[in-house]
C-alpha cells in the first residue's frame, strides 16, 4: 500500500493506493489520525484501492467517529469498485459522506 497526501478545497486528501489489509491498515490509521489531530478536514481517496479488509474499514470508521467528535469534516472520495463492495457489504455506504469528485463538497 502507498499513501499520498495533498491539500485541496480546504481538505487534506489522503489517497490510499493498493491493498489496505491487516498488514498495511495501521499505516493508514496513523495517517488519518495524525491528520485529524492537526485539526484538518479529511477526505480519503479510495480510487486506487484494489482491496480493503475489515481492518482497513475499521481505520476509516475510527477516523469518521473522531472527526465527528471534533467537529471536523470527514468523507470518502472516488471509491473504487473493490472498496465500494466492502462498504456496501458492511452497510457503511450510507454512513460515510461519499463524493465522486472534489467539486461536490460544499465549503
Amino acid at each position: 500500500m502507498e499513501i499520498k497526501k495533498r491539500n485541496e478545497a480546504g481538505h487534506s486528501i489522503i489517497s490510499l493506493i493498493g491493498e489496505v489489509d491487516l498488514h498495511y491498515s495501521p499505516r493508514a490509521r496513523e495517517e488519518i489520525l495524525n491528520t485529524l489531530k492537526d485539526k484538518q478536514n479529511v477526505l480519503i481517496d479510495l480510487s486506487d484501492v484494489s482491496y480493503i479488509d475489515s481492518s482497513g474499514i475499521a481505520s476509516l470508521v475510527e477516523g469518521y467517529q473522531l472527526s465527528k467528535k471534533a467537529g471536523q469534516s470527514f468523507g470518502l472520495l472516488n471509491i473504487s469498485n473493490a472498496a465500494m463492495q466492502v462498504l456496501k457489504l458492511a452497510r457503511l455506504d450510507s454512513v460515510f459522506p461519499i463524493y465522486s469528485n472534489i467539486d461536490e463538497i460544499q465549503n
